[in-house]
């Protein structure tokens, strides 16, 4: 008892440890990318910290797994090579002893990873897209700031506004440019006012104006006034973009009707369930992985630690291509992976306890008598 206490408590201040480091790292990496995009115009300034909230909200999924992983390794490295584990065999315990606190430990923090990767990681996707594209999507005098020269968003078009009154719908002192079949047209107004019309289009109506149409050096180059005159700013409703397979829910991805979509979901549905199921299995493999002998202090484990993760992580999203493209079928994909790590762990626990492979001979102190 006292052994599984002290050893959930270290899991427990590792794991924390780990996940903060974990998280800072990626924060700060999404800060610096989607700053980048906020100052080239592709979000909101003022959504940054939203998608960065929601991005490091989708991925805690990941970040959970990997800082099981570790910190069961982290621990495990430090009890060996402190003789602690000295202390748990001599008291008549063995490895497989470990298994259970371990699992206990474990459980909770995999069924949060199941919960993560199957809802809040396609709810996060869904909301950083819509906040994304109803940016893009925006009406040229939503992106206006007074005083300033604003490029619009989906023509050649260039707007300034003086002074600006959205609650009244009312502007003064405008300046519109655009370029169409290579000719320019320029209208200024000293002010005009925003009209809204049936099926959601948006114009803007310039009063008392004058309007300069093709080019400065051709003869057919004319000046025009105006009392008023209109220009089309939107043309219809924003529509919400159809949303990507990992922005999908669990119901949609079995219930979506469309058959050229089947195998993308179900890609999509074997990666969030491999998750959880990933975690599993290599919470099993660290136990005896975490192996160190203290009398050489040797430190491979972790070497081997951190390939083995990057080969199930890749094998996981290989697999995951693989049923996209209908290589292979879902109920064929799901399992070899894991069967495969849980039989590693099977392997590693039975030979850790039993030595038979030459390999792990050589990692076990030196016995007087052996040969």
């Amino acid at each position: 008892m006292i052994f599984n206490q002290s050893l959930r408590r270290e899991l427990s201040f590792t794991t924390g440890g780990v996940f903060l480091v974990l998280i800072t790292i990626m924060i700060t990496t999404l800060v610096i990318r989607i700053l980048g995009f906020a100052a080239n115009g592709t979000v909101n300034p003022q959504d940054a910290f939203v998608l960065i909230a929601l991005a490091t909200l989708g991925y805690t999924a990941v970040l959970l797994t990997v800082s099981l992983f570790v910190a069961v390794l982290i621990v495990l490295v430090r009890w060996y090579k402190d003789s602690e584990m000295i202390v748990w065999f001599a008291s008549g315990l063995s490895v497989t002893n470990l298994i259970r606190p371990i699992l206990q430990f474990a459980t909770p923090l995999i069924v949060v990873i199941a919960l993560l990767a199957l809802f809040v990681w396609p709810w996060s996707n869904r909301e950083s897209t819509l906040i994304s594209q109803r940016f893009q999507q925006r009406d040229d005098v939503s992106m206006v700031t007074a005083g300033q020269f604003k490029e619009s968003a989906k023509s050649p078009r260039v707007f300034f506004i003086e002074e600006l009154d959205i609650e009244k719908s009312e502007v003064k002192n405008i300046f519109v440019a655009d370029s169409k079949n290579g000719r320019m047209n320029i209208a200024v107004a000293a002010n005009g006012y925003i009209q809204n019309s049936e099926g959601g289009e948006k114009s803007i109506i310039l009063h008392n104006g004058r309007r300069y149409e093709g080019q400065p050096t051709q003869p057919d180059f004319r000046i025009l006034e105006f009392d008023d005159y209109s220009t089309k700013i939107r043309s219809k409703e924003s529509l919400d973009p159809p949303p990507r397979d990992r922005e999908k829910s669990v119901m949609d991805l079995l219930n979506d009707p469309n058959p050229q979509a089947k195998n993308p979901n179900q890609a999509e549905l074997l990666w969030r369930i491999g998750l959880p199921l990933m975690a599993l299995g290599l919470v099993l493999i660290a136990i005896p992985l975490a192996y160190v002998n203290p009398r050489l202090g040797n430190y491979t484990a972790m070497f081997y630690a951190v390939l083995l993760y990057l080969i199930y992580s890749n094998l996981l999203n290989l697999t995951q291509n693989f049923v996209s493209q209908g290589k292979i079928s879902v109920l064929v994909g799901i399992w070899p992976i894991h069967a495969l790590a849980l039989c590693m762990a099977f392997v590693l626990i039975r030979n850790r306890i039993n030595p038979s492979l030459k390999w792990w001979q050589r990692q076990l102190p030196t016995i007087k008598g052996r040969k």
